[in-house]
């Protein structure tokens, strides 16, 4: 199954952060399953690092490292994903939340994620 984790997710689970349920923690790890990092909770967590509205373990700059070491692939933005945005009910006003959906859109991939409000859009989401 391919999963695109949402920024917190993602967080979380290199930080093993113990707010991830089991759930979403053994679908991560289960290597016959294609996790997603979209660049956009790159772009997102650099923000709110130079913010200091974030802290991580480690640095920025092992993101990359730690990325390729679980197995994630990193999702690129494409012009399909910007589009997708324009479609989008204001159900969530975050602009990375929203580029992270319409990127779960476009590739026909759920989120997994804890945020409810990404549970209004006609997506699939993994939780509990």
């Amino acid at each position: 199954m391919d999963v695109l984790l949402d920024t917190h997710t993602f967080i979380w689970f290199i930080e093993g952060d113990s707010q991830l349920p089991k759930k979403a923690r053994e679908i991560i790890k289960d290597i016959s399953n294609k996790c997603f990092v979209s660049i956009a909770s790159i772009w997102e967590i650099a923000i709110k690092i130079s913010l200091d509205k974030l802290e991580l373990n480690g640095n920025l700059d092992d993101l990359a490292q730690i990325i390729s070491d679980f197995e994630f692939e990193l999702l690129p933005i494409s012009i399909d994903h910007i589009i997708g945005i324009t479609s989008l009910p204001f159900h969530h006003r975050d602009p990375f939340d929203r580029l992270i959906i319409a990127q779960a859109r476009a590739e026909k991939t759920p989120i997994i994620t804890s945020d409810s409000q990404i549970k209004n859009y006609p997506i699939q989401t993994i939780w509990n």
